[in-house]
């Protein structure tokens, strides 16, 4: 099993107090006079797997770039492990422990599997320019220890095969997952999917659809899904926030969302009764 833990820090505030990992209460925000996000509540257990669904334009990914610093609500306020990150830049929500697998591929493509994961490990590395240059004590020692965790990374995904060819060379669904495991060497107590499925095939869908099962149940990282495959959906979330327009118009488990009339009329345009 990959040993991957999560930061004592994170564990203390945001997990072994009983508190949710995130919590988002009220944000809006608008661009112009366009609302992208309006009111809108929800809260991360420790260990969940939770959804965002919504049609296009509902706001999802305002969410995701709210929580990672990429957007600044005008309203509201986001906790993440007991810390108001709202306002704070990427790259410091990003050492809190939150990462992110984006939609289009952000890799490297002439850089192997094994160098685009180390990647993910920046934040683990700290030495000097001068230990890095020459490559020895306190930096070769972390180059040994970071590059142990990318190789279980490799084995988690089952992409050992793939380890010393340049991404570039690989197959979509490859791609897709040396992008998740990226993120998952940050050692993330948060992990933000989105669309990890999108333009996959079936195969592929359920092999993702499998490594997600397995991060959630042994390594125990609390996870945000935007996707619009409701089947994976449905069959993977623990909760499900429904969105349209920017506001929240449903919250609960798959089953309760999906029987929610709002929801129903969101999606299908019925009216309701």
């Amino acid at each position: 099993m990959v040993e991957l833990t999560i930061p004592d820090e994170v564990a203390v505030e945001g997990v072994e107090t009983g508190r949710p990992v995130l919590e988002v209460d009220n944000i809006s925000l608008s661009f112009g006079g366009t609302t992208a996000i309006s009111d809108v509540s929800f809260d991360v257990r420790a260990g969940e797997l939770f959804a965002i669904i919504g049609p296009n334009g509902a706001g999802k990914t305002s969410i995701f770039n709210s929580i990672s610093g990429v957007y600044i609500p005008q309203q509201g306020s986001i906790t993440f492990a007991g810390e108001d990150v709202l306002g704070r830049r990427p790259e410091s929500i990003a050492r809190l422990g939150v990462a992110r697998m984006f939609q289009n591929i952000e890799l490297f493509d002439n850089l192997t599997v094994l160098d685009n994961i180390m990647l993910g490990r920046h934040n683990h590395l700290h030495y000097s320019l001068l230990s890095a240059f020459l490559f020895a004590g306190k930096a070769k020692r972390a180059e040994v220890a970071n590059r142990r965790i990318a190789e279980e990374i490799i084995d988690f995904l089952d992409i050992a095969a793939h380890r010393s060819f340049p991404v570039g060379m690989l197959p979509y669904g490859i791609k897709k997952r040396v992008e998740l495991g990226r993120a998952l060497a940050m050692q993330p107590s948060l992990l933000l999917l989105d669309e990890p499925v999108a333009g996959m095939n079936v195969e592929e869908t359920e092999d993702m659809a499998r490594f997600i099962l397995d991060i959630r149940s042994e390594l125990g990282i609390s996870m945000i899904l935007v996707e619009h495959d409701m089947g994976l959906v449905m069959d993977l979330a623990d909760r499900v926030l429904v969105l349209d327009f920017g506001h929240r118009i449903a919250l609960g488990t798959p089953a309760e969302v999906q029987a929610d009339p709002a929801v129903i009329k969101a999606y299908l345009g019925e009216e309701l009764g």
